[in-house]
């Protein structure tokens, strides 16, 4: 009943188990690959991608405040970049960012090793945050980016905040609306 819950039997002491060091010396990256060995390729493929610890906890905290919301949704039909949280009704875009994925100006360190690639890598991800940005505003979207780095309860914050008052402006602009409708000729009740 020890330590060994949940590990799988057999492995030790294999020959399966000593194959990754043998692999590792025999690897040749695949073509167009960016890894300069399995080891890096490896720890590449396991960064994720979505449910990070700091996208968790701002969720955890916007969803206790009773908002509802989408998760690594796409805001506009056909754009290939997905949002963290998507409000959709209100138009809130909201993304978290990683200090050393998207370039963070207080923590992000370049890396020593292949600098070019990686200065590439981190300027186009800037670069596409902001593409993100002004195609999402030009289609009447609020965006909001965090850091990682950023309190979470300062962040669920500023989204529950954004979130109210463009309900707000919508149930105005509704209220405005129907107004208008009853004010103009025809649209009243039936004469009669």
């Amino acid at each position: 009943m020890g330590g060994s819950a949940g590990k799988r039997p057999g492995r030790r002491g294999t020959a399966a188990a000593g194959a990754v060091g043998a692999d590792a010396a025999a690897w040749v990256a695949p073509a167009g690959s960016w890894a300069s060995s399995a080891a890096r390729r490896r720890n590449m493929q396991a960064i994720r991608s979505r449910d990070t610890s700091p996208e968790l906890a701002l969720r955890s905290l916007v969803h206790a405040e009773g908002l509802r919301y989408r998760v690594a949704a796409k805001p506009l039909p056909g754009m290939r970049r997905t949002a963290d949280l998507l409000f959709r009704p209100t138009r809130v875009a909201v993304f978290v960012d990683g200090c050393f994925w998207h370039g963070c100006p207080e923590h992000f360190v370049p890396p020593k090793t292949n600098p070019s690639y990686w200065e590439s890598k981190i300027s186009g991800n800037v670069s596409r945050d902001r593409d993100t940005d002004e195609r999402l505003a030009d289609e009447g979207w609020l965006v909001l980016r965090f850091w990682a780095h950023q309190s979470p309860e300062e962040c669920a914050d500023a989204v529950v905040a954004a979130v109210v008052a463009r309900r707000g402006e919508l149930a105005e602009r509704k209220r405005r609306r129907l107004e208008g409708k009853q004010g103009c000729p025809g649209a009243g009740p039936p004469a009669g």
